[in-house]
């Protein structure tokens, strides 16, 4: 064969493009004793190849399990059953609405302290935000006081080009 022609099929198979009758010519190229030098690190990987094509496995594997397979099986069964049987005679899809009036005395006296402790909250988060919102006004007199400064500053420079300052 060519070199330049093996070149191309070694390009290829390196990429994955070559057919089963190119990799067949590839096969032979490295099985004969005479081939290319720049190509002897090709030989190795080929004739394993050869080699490995050839082998068989001959031992027996054993398939138990037969049994434990079932078993699995039938453990799954179960399983789809009791989640299915769950599923239909406790519904959580149905929503049930319940009034202040249906809740025991015990729930209403929590309904009434949760409902506290949130407008002890709501009033907490009011302050807060009430101090978030005088913070943001001083914030704005401070940047307010800012730019006069700048300004002054900017007054002052120029002054000092008028009148020299010695």
């Amino acid at each position: 064969m060519v070199f330049n022609e093996i070149e191309k099929l070694l390009e290829r198979y390196e990429n994955a493009e070559t057919t089963l009758k190119e990799e067949e010519q590839l096969k032979q190229y490295f099985a004969q004793d005479e081939i290319d030098p720049r190509h002897e690190v090709y030989r190795p990987m080929f004739a394993y190849f050869s080699k490995t094509q050839t082998e068989e496995f001959s031992k027996e594997l054993p398939l138990g399990g037969g049994r434990r397979i079932r078993l699995y099986q039938w453990l799954a069964v179960a399983a789809v059953a009791v989640i299915m049987f769950g599923l239909v005679f406790t519904n959580p899809l149905i929503k049930q609405e319940r009034t202040y009036a249906d809740l025991s005395p015990e729930e209403q006296q929590t309904y009434d302290e949760a409902l506290l402790a949130l407008n002890i909250l709501g009033a907490n988060f009011k302050k807060g935000t009430d101090n978030i919102n005088a913070m943001s006004h001083v914030s704005d007199a401070f940047e307010k006081g800012q730019q006069d400064l700048a300004r002054l500053t900017e007054f002052d420079r120029t002054t000092d080009k008028i009148f020299k300052y010695e």
